[in-house]
């Protein structure tokens, strides 16, 4: 019984593996999707059957609340929610650790005589599992609050806020060794516990809005490294595993969106950076600068006969939902002979891989999607390009202008290309606050509107050309 127990859990860990590897691109991701959920039916599956934890009508219900839940989520979630909807999982992934960890700490607690499992090995993964679950439960909520305009997408600051937080976690230490080195007192794993979720709502609050992404990133990695601490505390390998391909993929993830903006992992804990809801007309002109302005008419001209186009979404695009509208203009064009590709940055939207999954709702071929590296040296030779809501991610100041925050940070060359159409409701700043330059180019026209009507327009204008 023990051997097939083990093969199973190899079993699902190669699942987890191979469809981990599966999820690098848009054309298996499904796939892998499946594989991985697959592993973790097969792991939960030999783990009740092995471990007989509860009896097996109250998994059922659980099974049935929980995919009923599910279901509903899938179904009625506009896409526009996704990252809320993601940082909402991320923080019940480590709520669930944490209690996990709590339960076993009370279930040693209340032993006699605090022996077996209540070793110090076994208090380090229940303090860890409980700290790194309960940073990530309030983090989450708090990210979740600012994506969803609950809490402020600026930053929240007040005198001293880096010593508070520091004296904070150096008494989650103290607590943490005091319940390690004596008999654990269960009161005093409460005030830990409490601290632990203070903190996580102390760390969020003070970032920026347009730095969630990197935030439910780094999150996410919060999740899987609670769950492994959490495989810790009930001696289960599958979930150690499981827990640490979550928090290492999270951790590269999070590296990777960093260097897409040319900013370390601390500056965007600590930088404070972002306004997200900046206050109409913040974005004003620059200088004597003018804005020239095109109707669909024009615009559908301009892209029409163009030999080659590149369409850059943004979050203008989901909140419209406009990627089908966009994926008719797209056909429409290339029926005409226009080469059309899709400009994808890595921190478009407002989480990982946000763009991706919208125009995949769109079924946009795989193929003509392009990576931020790989399309920039196209955009010279490109006749048009189509920003779709995008604002941060196409500023040239990020080139040019030392003084910009967002200096350094690579970004779509869209500039360089012959005509520039920008769809915008208005000349409001990006979720960064900053004023863009590109908007204010000879080579620049705006098209100004909600972007689905725009892009509707522009499909029945491309047809009678």
């Amino acid at each position: 019984m023990e051997l097939f127990i083990q093969l199973a859990y190899l079993l699902s860990a190669g699942l987890f593996l191979f469809g981990l590897k599966r999820l690098s691109s848009p054309a298996t991701a499904r796939g892998g999707n499946v594989m991985s959920s697959a592993g973790m039916l097969i792991a939960v599956a030999v783990t009740l059957l092995h471990r007989d934890i509860v009896d097996f009508r109250t998994i059922l219900i659980a099974v049935a609340v929980g995919s009923l839940i599910g279901a509903l989520a899938a179904r009625f979630v506009k896409m526009t929610a996704m990252p809320q909807m993601v940082g909402i999982f991320n923080g019940f992934g480590g709520g669930a650790s944490a209690i996990v960890a709590a339960a076993e700490f009370f279930a040693i607690a209340a032993a006699a005589d605090g022996a077996g499992k209540g070793d110090a090995g076994t208090h380090v993964s229940i303090l860890l599992g409980t700290l790194i679950g309960g940073v990530t439960l309030t983090g989450s909520f708090v990210a979740f609050g600012k994506l969803q305009g609950i809490v402020t997408g600026r930053p929240v600051t007040y005198p001293y806020q880096k010593t508070i937080s520091l004296l904070i976690f150096l008494v989650i230490i103290a607590l943490a060794v005091v319940t390690v080195a004596v008999q654990p007192a269960s009161w005093i794993f409460i005030i830990f516990l409490c601290l632990s979720l203070l903190i996580g709502v102390l760390l969020v609050i003070p970032i920026g809005g347009a730095d969630m992404p990197v935030v439910i990133s780094l999150l996410n990695s919060y999740s899987g490294l609670a769950a492994s601490a959490a495989g810790f505390v009930v001696e289960n390998m599958i979930l150690i595993i499981a827990g640490a391909l979550v928090g290492a993929s999270g951790l590269i993830l999070t590296a990777i969106m960093c260097k897409a903006m040319n900013r370390s992992l601390a500056n965007v804990v600590f930088g404070a950076f972002g306004t997200g809801d900046a206050a109409p007309g913040a974005a004003a002109g620059a200088g004597d600068s003018t804005v020239r302005e095109v109707s669909s008419e024009e615009a559908a001209m301009i892209l029409g006969f163009a030999k080659s186009a590149i369409i850059v979404p943004g979050y203008g695009m989901a909140v419209a939902q406009a990627q089908h509208q966009v994926r008719e203009m797209a056909d429409l064009l290339e029926n005409r002979g226009v080469s059309v590709k899709y400009a994808i940055h890595p921190v478009a939207g407002r989480m990982p891989g946000h763009m991706n999954v919208l125009l995949a709702e769109a079924n946009v071929p795989y193929d003509h999607l392009a990576d931020m590296d790989d399309i920039n040296p196209e955009f010279e030779r490109a006749d048009a390009v189509f920003v779709l809501g995008a604002n941060d991610v196409v500023n040239p100041a990020a080139r040019n202008d030392t003084s910009s925050p967002i200096y350094g940070m690579p970004i779509l060359d869209v500039d360089k290309a012959g005509h520039v159409i920008v769809v915008k409701r208005s000349m409001n700043p990006g979720f960064a606050g900053i004023e863009n330059p590109l908007f204010f180019l000879k080579n620049t026209s705006m098209l100004f509107g909600d972007a689905q009507k725009v892009t509707a327009s522009l499909v029945t204008e491309i047809k009678e050309l």
